[in-house]
């Protein structure tokens, strides 16, 4: 009869495979990809505040690996949602928590520094109509442009780390889980 050995190797490497497989590979293969998109996200950018916000995040999920580029919470955040979509004709006024229970017109009669908005070191009244903003798109756009190229650069990575039938390179530092 006849006999085999190595069969417990085999089927522990089996089972370490997939493991190793989002660790050496898919996260620094999604890592290299999102790195692409981020430049040209930063490049397609008119604003330095959101060039200096922007960044990229890579995530392992049940069976799978997601990077996403973003832009930082904060006053860059809000930069950034104008560039990439504009905004539409509208209002301004001031903010009911400073109103103090007051009306548009009790604001004026009361006194420019109690509430009215100064644009432009002018006080303007209690309302001033903004005539809205063009967009000027870029995170959307550096994907649809730099999404072949990035991944092939997902593609380079991971041919990179694939050396005689075995993974090479340690795990990828800094994974976010």
């Amino acid at each position: 009869m006849a006999t085999s050995r190595g069969g417990s190797a085999v089927k522990r490497f089996m089972s370490q495979l997939p493991a190793q497989i989002e660790s050496r590979l898919l996260m620094g293969a999604a890592r290299a990809g999102g790195a692409v998109i981020l430049a040209e996200a930063k490049e397609r950018s008119i604003s330095q505040d959101v060039d200096e916000a922007l960044t990229m995040k890579a995530k392992r999920g049940t069976g799978q690996v997601t990077v996403k580029v973003y832009v930082k919470p904060g006053w860059a955040r809000s930069v950034g949602t104008w560039l990439e979509y504009g905004t539409a004709p509208h209002f301004i006024s001031v903010d009911d928590s400073q109103r103090r229970g007051m009306s548009v017109k009790r604001i004026n009669t009361v006194g420019k520094e109690k509430g009215s908005l100064v644009i432009g070191g002018k006080f303007v009244g209690a309302t001033v109509f903004h005539k809205g903003a063009t967009a000027h798109p870029f995170m959307r756009v550096s994907l649809d442009v730099k999404g072949v190229e990035a991944v092939a650069a997902a593609q380079a990575h991971i041919n990179s780390r694939l050396r005689a039938g075995r993974i090479t390179g340690e795990a990828d530092a800094g994974d976010s889980e």
